[in-house]
């Protein structure tokens, strides 16, 4: 294990009845992180509780100097899943990728972890951390940042930028939708120059599972997903979307993670939100592209 590595504390992170707020909230003190726990009211008058994350201790942001990307991943889990991949692989990513970048000295960047991406039977998008959050945050100097968001990035070596947000924005009107939809492109070309700047050779445009930029979106805020498959199930997904485009909307939606129809999911995908989201399908050899990539979005 290398000095100021993340991945030591991974599976107290996983263990169940874990209090992953307090256990996130101790590693970023043993890292030497700077942070913030941001407390939000949800609909259902739960206190939700999000971390920002600075490269140092004591650093704060000078007036009208916001960090020009953020990079976000939640930090809870389905209940009875362990939650290897969704999200936590994703979180200890970032948090290396961050011990990476202030090593470089780094400082135009700040990682958010939202509670309550994942939701409880009736609730939708408004019930979603992120969608409070982001309504907080349109009204702060972060309002203009760039947001990446990261989810289930722990299994497979090829990068799925979605393409969500087009399919949720194309059934909006007004020059609000037509904003979001210009900075959704902005996102996406960013992603993609930062894709080819690293060389990667393994990448795809598809639309991806419900996850934090729903809610960032019906807040009013623009947001890119960014995710992770293997190889064979993302070619898989793309010749399926090819012959069956209707299936778009089926996934979106989630109504394709319950029953399997109307067209399977990935595997990778099926095993979310379920006790079949263990270590056992990590793949953390194929870490250090997604931390390259997370790192290479804040330099450009």
């Amino acid at each position: 294990m290398r000095e100021n590595s993340p991945y030591h504390r991974f599976n107290d992170f996983l263990a169940p009845g874990a209090d992953r707020f307090r256990v996130l909230g101790n590693l970023l003190e043993e890292l030497g992180f700077g942070y913030s726990s941001i407390v939000l009211g949800a609909p259902n008058g739960r206190k939700l509780r999000h971390f920002f994350v600075l490269p140092h201790r004591g650093q704060g942001f000078l007036p009208g100097e916001p960090p020009a990307i953020v990079l976000v991943a939640h930090y809870d889990r389905a209940a009875g899943s362990p939650g290897a991949n969704d999200n936590s692989a994703a979180v200890f990513m970032l948090l290396e990728a961050g011990l990476k970048m202030r090593e470089t000295s780094l400082r135009n960047w700040l990682i958010v972890f939202t509670d309550k991406e994942e939701l409880g039977p009736g609730e939708g998008i408004r019930d979603q951390g992120s969608y409070g959050l982001a309504r907080s945050l349109r009204e702060t100097a972060l309002r203009d940042c760039r947001y990446y968001i990261f989810d289930a990035c722990g299994s497979g070596d090829t990068l799925i930028i979605s393409t969500m947000a087009d399919h949720l924005i194309k059934n909006e009107t007004g020059p609000g939708a037509a904003r979001k939809m210009r900075i959704v492109k902005a996102l996406r070309d960013g992603a993609l120059k930062t894709a080819r700047n690293l060389m990667m050779d393994r990448v795809l445009l598809a639309p991806t599972p419900f996850s934090d930029d729903a809610g960032f979106l019906r807040a009013g805020l623009a947001a890119q997903t960014i995710t992770v498959l293997p190889s064979r199930e993302a070619a898989g997904l793309a010749s399926l979307l090819r012959s069956k485009p209707e299936c778009i909307n089926a996934l979106i939606s989630r109504e394709a993670k319950k029953t399997g129809k109307p067209f399977p999911l990935p595997e990778t995908w099926r095993s979310l939100n379920g006790p079949g989201d263990s270590p056992l399908r990590l793949t953390p050899k194929n870490y250090g592209r997604v931390v390259k990539f997370a790192c290479e979005l804040c330099r450009g």
